[in-house]
């Protein structure tokens, strides 16, 4: 167990967090959702990102569910991703159950608690396929495309680009620290709490040359696009048709947005003949 612990503990660094993150960002080229038209999986994502939050038949969201599994599993999310989905679900929703069942909840308190659940794992999954399957360029210009201002779209793309900087910039302040710091020694029980408050007091120490490095670093990306004529060029309908040239509507975006209404549909049927049955 102690050893189980180690290697867990040696997998969970900063280089394994940001190739988890980059991977999950950039890494997902080649597969079905990233091939899609950035304007179909948006509209695709509005879609299952609003509606599930009206609906309460359990079945229709768990048939809503399977499919964004599905959609996910082709997206080929990284597995640090997926873990924090599973945390995020169960912080939201479920210790509710625990604390119902606590101050004298029953069976009868599953079925609301499901029905949020499974809301809250539809609308988490489909944004995760969506934004894992869109590059940055790709998702501004799906964006720009539906009309919104450029600036917006650019800064969508440019926080996307920036976060490897980000984590980059992040580990070499705390490997900073680390060479100037006297880090408590941890062999015993004590000595492992005073570590991990030793540990947590360095990363938000860390925080401010973060931002201040940043800004640095943004300010000087400014200028640069300011020279050339990055203002000019938003308000040019010449290089936005230029921009949007790339996009186009494919055999296969087409077959995703029949099967998608092909799988709701037969959801809601199956609801229906459900709900007549009982």
């Amino acid at each position: 167990m102690h050893k189980l612990t180690e290697n867990i503990l040696d997998k969970l660094t900063i280089d394994y967090l940001r190739n988890q993150v980059l991977k999950n960002a950039y890494g997902n080229d080649d597969t079905v959702i990233a091939k899609l038209d950035p304007r179909v999986l948006l509209i695709w994502y509005l879609f299952f990102g609003l509606v599930p939050w009206f609906l309460n038949d359990v079945a229709l969201l768990l048939g809503l569910f399977l499919f964004v599994v599905m959609t996910t599993r082709a997206a080929r999310i990284a597995p640090l991703v997926l873990f924090l989905f599973c945390v995020g679900v169960f912080s939201q929703t479920g210790y509710l159950f625990i604390v119902a069942l606590f101050f004298g909840g029953n069976a009868e308190t599953i079925a609301p608690l499901l029905v949020m659940t499974l809301k809250v794992a539809v609308v988490s999954l489909a944004s995760i396929t969506v934004f894992s399957g869109l590059d940055p360029d790709r998702l501004a210009n799906g964006m720009l495309w539906f009309g919104c201002p450029g600036q917006l779209s650019f800064s969508i793309s440019f926080a996307y680009r920036i976060l490897p900087v980000l984590m980059e910039e992040f580990q070499n302040i705390l490997l900073s620290f680390r060479l100037r710091g006297n880090p408590p020694q941890k062999k015993t029980f004590i000595g492992k709490i005073r570590y991990l408050g030793y540990q947590i007091k360095m990363i938000i120490q860390s925080f401010y040359p973060l931002m201040l490095n940043t800004a640095k670093r943004s300010r000087t990306t400014v200028e640069a696009l300011e020279l050339r004529g990055y203002r000019y060029s938003l308000q040019n309908p010449e290089v936005k048709r230029m921009k949007l040239a790339m996009l186009r509507v494919t055999r296969q975006d087409m077959i995703f947005v029949v099967i998608s209404i092909i799988w709701v549909a037969v959801c809601v049927a199956i609801s229906a003949a459900l709900q007549d049955m009982l």
